[in-house]
This record gives C-alpha cells, sequence and structure tokens, in this order.
C-alpha cells in the first residue's frame, strides 16, 4: 500500500547509494577479516587473497548461524516480568515489548541481560562437556559468508511482507517507491509476528552477544597458542563485554532511538545486526591473535582509565536522558535547564546534554579509542573500528539535527545556539 503525505528525503545517495552499499559493506568485512590474519595487516591496500566459494560456503556454518539464532528467539520468547510499551505510532497505538524485571528492580533492566547470562552459562557447560570453542575463528569466514545470505534472505522477506502493511505501519524513509532503496533501508517500521518484534530482537541480541561470543572464542584461542591469553587480550574483551552487558542491561532505553523509532528494518539494519556487529566489531581480538603486543601494567592502567572515562561520560549522558524522559519532575533531573517546544516536549540545555549535543556520543568514541589501544601503534587496522565509528556517529549526528529542526523549529535553533558544540567541545 503506498504512503499518503510527502515522502522523506533519499539518504545515502539514493538507489545508487543504496546498492553500492550493499556490496561495499559485505566486502569490507570479509576484507577485514582476511587482513587481520594476514602478517603484514594493513588495513589499506589489496586483500593477501580472494577466497574462493569452498572457503566461504559451508553448512555447517549455516546450521550454526540459524541455531544461534534459533536460540536467541526462544530466550527471548522466555516469559518477562514487564512490558514496556514504544514510542506513540502514526495510528496513535503503541507497540509492546518484553523488558525482565528478574535482575532488578529498576525500570532499564533487560530481557536482553538475561539472554547474555543464559548464554553465557550454555556455552561454559559446552566447554565443560567439550565443545571447542577455540575452533569458532578458524570459521569465522564461514560464518560471515552464511551470516550474510541470511541477511540478504531475510531482508526480501521483510520486503515482501512491507508489502501487505498498512501505510501507518511504514517508515518514514522506506517507502520511496523504488525496490533497491526500499530493500536497503526498509519499508515496514517495527515489523513483527504476535510477540517476535524483528527489529527489537536483532537490534540487541544475537549481533551483540554474538560478538561476546567470537571475542571468547578468541581469547580462548589465544590461550592455547600461547599458554595465556595476554593481558590486552584481556582488556579488550573486558571493555567490549562491560560495552554489551550495559546495553542489554539498559535494554530499554533503545525504544527511543532512531532505529527503533525512525529507520525501517531492511537490509541496513538486518546486516548490520546479524554479521557486520559480530564480525566486524571482533576486529581487534581478531587482531591480537594473529599480532600478540607486549603491554606493561603502566600502559594497561591509562588505557582502562580512558575507557572508564568514555562510559562514565556515555553512562551518565544516557542515563540522564532516560530519567528525565521518563520522569521530568525526578529529583536527578528536575533541577536541570530546559527548553520549552511547540510539541509539549522540553529540550535539556544542562547536565551532560549542555555540554555538548551529543554527549553520548563522546562517550562512545572515547571508548571506541580505549578498545584500539591495546593493539598497539605498529598498525592502523585495529583502529577501522574509530575511525568507522567517528563516521557512522557524525552521520547520525547531522541525520539527529534534520529531524530535530523539523521536529521542533524554532525551539532547536534556540537549543542550538545554547549548546553549539556537536559531540566534541570546543572542537565539533
Amino acid at each position: 500500500m503506498a504512503p499518503h503525505g510527502p515522502r522523506a528525503p533519499l539518504e545515502f545517495g539514493g538507489p545508487l547509494g543504496a546498492a553500492a552499499l550493499m556490496l561495499l559493506l559485505p566486502a569490507t568485512m570479509f576484507y577485514l577479516l582476511l587482513v587481520a590474519r594476514s602478517g603484514p595487516a594493513r588495513l589499506l591496500g589489496p586483500p593477501p587473497y580472494l577466497p574462493g566459494l569452498q572457503a566461504l560456503w559451508s553448512p555447517r556454518a549455516l546450521l550454526l548461524c540459524l541455531a544461534w539464532l534459533g536460540l536467541q528467539a526462544a530466550l527471548y520468547l522466555l516469559p518477562a516480568r514487564k512490558v514496556a510499551e514504544g514510542q506513540e505510532l502514526k495510528d496513535k497505538s503503541r507497540l509492546q515489548y518484553p523488558i525482565n524485571g528478574a535482575w532488578r528492580t529498576g525500570p532499564c533492566a533487560g530481557v536482553g541481560f538475561q539472554a547474555l547470562v543464559l548464554t553465557a552459562l550454555l556455552a561454559g557447560l559446552g566447554v565443560l562437556a567439550g565443545l571447542p570453542l577455540a575452533a569458532l575463528p578458524e570459521m569465522l569466514l564461514p560464518l560471515a559468508f552464511a551470516a550474510t545470505l541470511i541477511a540478504f534472505v531475510f531482508s526480501l522477506l521483510l520486503y515482501l511482507k512491507s508489502q501487505v502493511a498498512p501505510a501507518s505501519a511504514l517508515a518514514p524513509g522506506g517507502s520511496s517507491g523504488n525496490p533497491i532503496y526500499d530493500f536497503f533501508m526498509g519499508r515496514e517500521l517495527n515489523p513483527r509476528i504476535c510477540f517476535l518484534d524483528f527489529k527489537y530482537f536483532c537490534e540487541l541480541r544475537p549481533g551483540l552477544i554474538g560478538w561476546v561470543l567470537i571475542n571468547l572464542a578468541l581469547l580462548v584461542q589465544e590461550a592455547e597458542l600461547r599458554g595465556s591469553p595476554s593481558l590486552a587480550m584481556w582488556l579488550v574483551n573486558g571493555f567490549q563485554l562491560l560495552y554489551v552487558g550495559d546495553a542489554l542491561w539498559h535494554e530499554e532505553a533503545v525504544l527511543t532511538t532512531m532505529d527503533i523509532t525512525h529507520d525501517g528494518f531492511g537490509f541496513m539494519l538486518v546486516f548490520g545486526d546479524l554479521a557486520w556487529v559480530p564480525f566486524t566489531y571482533s576486529l581487534q581480538a581478531q587482531f591480537l591473535v594473529h599480532h600478540p603486543q607486549a603491554l606493561g601494567l603502566p600502559m594497561a592502567s591509562t588505557i582502562c582509565l580512558i575507557n572508564a572515562i568514555g562510559y562514565y561520560i556515555f553512562r551518565g549522558a544516557n542515563s540522564q536522558k532516560n530519567t528525565f524522559r521518563k520522569n521530568p519532575s525526578d529529583p536527578r533531573v528536575a533541577d536541570l535547564e530546559t527548553i520549552s517546544t511547540a510539541t509539549g516536549r522540553q529540550l535539556l540545555v544542562s547536565g551532560w546534554w549542555g555540554m555538548v549535543r551529543h554527549p553520548n556520543y563522546l562517550g562512545d568514541l572515547i571508548m571506541a579509542l580505549a578498545w584500539s589501544l591495546p593493539c598497539g601503534a605498529s598498525h592502523l587496522l585495529p583502529y577501522f573500528y574509530l575511525l568507522y565509528f567517528t563516521s557512522l556517529l557524525v552521520h547520525r549526528e547531522a541525520r539527529d539535527e534534520r529531524q530535530c529542526l523539523q521536529k521542533y523549529g524554532l525551539a532547536w535553533h534556540e537549543y542550538c545556539r545554547r549548546v553549539p558544540y556537536r559531540i566534541v567541545p570546543y572542537i565539533y
């Protein structure tokens, strides 16, 4: 069904850019997987070799990926202690999402954190039963290939499903009428079957928990190769486990993010969630297995401090925003200065959100630097995540600016005047 009203402007270069990204993103992922295990480990340059189909295709890898998705879906469908409501949709309804409160009484505890813990227990039992976890890194190429195939097929099914969705269920930016662009961006905002919301499920579970599992497998492999994991590997695993655990613990906060409230669920998010995140974000751990780095305690302590600062900013900013959205009268945020808008909502201009417009992005980038520093300074490759994430957040910030200007009008102009810096104080 065609949407009513004006269409959103095309992003990412329109259909041509979307088609290019559908080729470029998987190619980049496979390039990084190949280069991380090569001797030179050059970020810029040709890959060490081009794998043939026999090196990429594996029925076993496909079955493992499908089993992994099935396990995470089963954990998602466990009975929830709490159900949270999403943002108001075009038809004035609100979707419901499972939030498990078994882990604490606070409003942000997530069933995703329960999935992380249960997955860790199952993995531990598997290792005790003889599961060769250290063999997983040797399957990264076929696993990534299988995840990419699943992403393409799943995106196609979502696109076909969206053809019978009502206009009120379509995403603002995924209904251009061009099949390539809409396939990439996603036509339907919140595709779901009964209580299983595909976007909410994929956003935090299979990819993020898979990232942690791959990191752990790489740590075990390094221990088998060298007798024990290096301090650098411990830091990378610890930092990234903290990040994933935080996201799953505060799972309810994802319901207000751009991915959930604005973007359709198409190839861009499907591939990102199921393939890009686990196989690209584990790049530092992959690098350390093949290029061990000596790391002394003074440097390790400095890196820990950098990560702690980044996490403090990231968590402080997000908690302040989420608390204010839930209850502006909460004593923790009641004294913060705000700007009123025509929509009835208020914009924070003090606290973390009076320092820069996106303090959570600043914390994200500081942590990204800390994740790369254990890999030393001899190679640029481990810093790919920092470079990529910087470009991603700058682009996302620009998208935020356009949407907020359209939504809040003059109030947003006043906010930008009061808070002139976007991400980095006095720089950007």
